[in-house]
């Protein structure tokens, strides 16, 4: 491995290429010819196209679904890429699966997170580049470089340039207890007070809301999360800020739209107004009336150039 690749190149695999033309776009750099596909039998497969000896290869994949094929495909592409001589091999991973299950809940629990942090160092990449990990624990998984990066900016701007002048009369709402750190944070770059949605999780994908932390009655609200698979908790969150703490108006964000099994049906009959999400995950309906995605290319344009330039990343963290 080399500190510093003589050129930068970008790859993508077929989980979220349009986000990596978009990021090319912002970095007035062309999209790295390869074909990533599969053999008859299902089997990934990838060629690379031109020569990347030397350089500094970033490979843009999100392993959402469907979840192992991306992630074969991340690993086969990292092989390739260190066995063609690239000079550093950095794993853009805008949204990072197997998240979830970072520690043992239960007795003879994977730890799954850190067995595909172990997939992906092995598979030869020398840094991660991830936004909004499930668990921010998991950047110990590697043995290599991981940057971090927060979404909560983009939501914040969106949501600063939208209620300007309605603070008083706007909160910011943890969907749960062990999000509260995340939007203590986002509730002081907006300036808004903070209400949490205390529930008792029972099962996977499912949980009962038990009390409104906090005052919002007759205030509109602002659910943030990291992510929204089957939409349950938020759903649930949403209508009990209504119908127990007596909000007039919720909004919701996440950096992740999983949107699995009944998740769209769910938020269509939720009192939710607008559910924001990042591109991290394309989307898997268009025009969707309730949700409304902003684009991460930006930010990770710019990450992948001060990585390249050998200069802090940290700066896109406030």
């Amino acid at each position: 491995m080399i500190s510093h690749g003589k050129d930068i190149k970008i790859f993508s695999g077929n989980a979220n290429p349009v986000l990596a033309q978009a990021i090319c776009k912002r970095l007035n750099t062309e999209l790295g010819s390869a074909e990533v596909g599969r053999f008859s039998d299902g089997e990934a497969f990838c060629s690379l196209y031109e020569t990347v000896r030397g350089s500094d290869v970033f490979v843009v994949q999100s392993t959402c679904g469907p979840v192992n094929d991306n992630l074969m495909e991340l690993l086969i592409m990292i092989d390739a890429l260190r066995r063609a001589s690239a000079g550093r091999i950095t794993a853009v991973m805008p949204y990072f699966g197997y998240a979830r299950q970072d520690r043992k809940a239960k007795p003879r629990d994977p730890i799954s997170a850190k067995l595909v942090a172990n997939m992906i160092t092995t598979a030869g990449a020398d840094r991660v580049l991830t936004m909004d990990l499930h668990a921010s624990q998991i950047q110990g998984f590697f043995d290599i470089p991981v940057d971090n990066l927060l979404g909560s900016p983009i939501f914040a701007h969106y949501y600063h340039d939208r209620f300007v002048g309605q603070e008083d009369s706007t909160v910011v709402v943890s969907p749960d207890v062990g999000s509260v750190s995340r939007a203590r944070t986002f509730a002081q770059k907006l300036g808004l007070p903070l209400a949490i949605v205390d529930k008792r999780r029972q099962k996977a994908n499912s949980s009962e809301v038990m009390n409104i932390i906090g005052d919002v009655k007759g205030k509109q609200v602002i659910l943030l999360d990291d992510m929204v698979d089957t939409a349950g908790s938020l759903c649930h969150a949403a209508q009990a800020l209504v119908d127990i703490g007596g909000a007039t108006d919720v909004y919701a964000c996440a950096s992740h739209g999983v949107l699995s099994g009944p998740a769209y049906d769910r938020i269509e009959q939720s009192p939710i107004k607008e559910l924001l999400l990042l591109d991290s995950i394309p989307a898997q309906r268009e025009n969707f009336p309730k949700i409304k995605y902003l684009t991460v290319a930006d930010l990770f344009a710019e990450a992948i150039e001060r990585i390249y330039q050998e200069i802090s990343v940290s700066k896109l963290f406030n």
